[in-house]
């Protein structure tokens, strides 16, 4: 994947914010990754585990991972009540200006529609509807308890596998931290297996849901 020189200083800006705030840099970068700012996950858990494993690192594995989770919690919930109080009429109008474009939010609300709540946990594991997913429970107006819960769990589990990932590769590769770009790379090719898993879980959890609704009907 390649890079232009405004995003490579935007990951290289967003890395030194987990470097130098520590827990308090991965939340925020966290509640923008899980709202209507574009900032991969794969830059802020992966780097922070890494810090982490150093010595007299300012921060701990399970800090790191609690950080992000409360920060993945905090952008849902914010985007959340903003969806809930605007409406979808003016996030069809304006989203486009904030990275909300009617045909993601339409691809999210189908998401949403089809597996409800437990498609709340599964969109905090895949990509790209992660972010768009609390726009659609909003709008539909999800308990905002359930929202919060089903959202905590998924993201716990994202950020705890991302932190373990992040982890292993730092204790192979502790030089990443000074290549933006190479540690991307990395964390994508070694985070394979885990995405295809993500994946086949997600489909068997489909298939189950369709043959289920067939029985209903019949």
């Amino acid at each position: 994947m390649q890079y232009t020189r405004g995003m490579h200083e935007l990951i290289t800006l967003w890395m030194s914010w987990v470097q130098d705030w520590g827990y308090a840099g991965v939340i925020i970068l966290m509640a923008m990754e899980s709202s209507i700012f574009p900032v991969p996950s794969e830059v802020v858990i992966p780097p922070a585990a890494i810090l982490s494993a150093q010595p007299d690192a300012p921060m701990s594995f399970w800090g790191v991972v609690l950080a992000g989770t409360f920060g993945s919690w905090l952008g849902s919930a914010i985007t959340y009540v903003v969806a809930r109080v605007v409406g979808r009429p003016v996030i069809m109008r304006w989203g486009k200006f904030f990275f909300m474009p009617p045909h993601k939010v339409e691809k999210a609300e189908l998401f949403l529609q089809r597996y409800e709540v437990s498609g709340v946990f599964f969109a905090r594991l895949l990509p790209v509807i992660r972010h768009l997913i609390s726009i659609p429970a909003g709008i539909v107006r999800m308990g905002f308890g359930v929202f919060s819960l089903v959202t905590t769990l998924g993201a716990f589990a994202w950020c705890a596998v991302l932190a373990w990932y992040g982890h292993r590769i730092g204790e192979r590769h502790p030089e990443l931290l000074k290549s933006p770009e190479e540690l991307i790379r990395t964390v994508k090719s070694e985070s394979l297996p885990l995405i295809l898993a993500v994946l086949v879980l997600a489909v068997c959890y489909i298939i189950m849901l369709r043959l289920t609704d067939k029985k209903k009907a019949e």
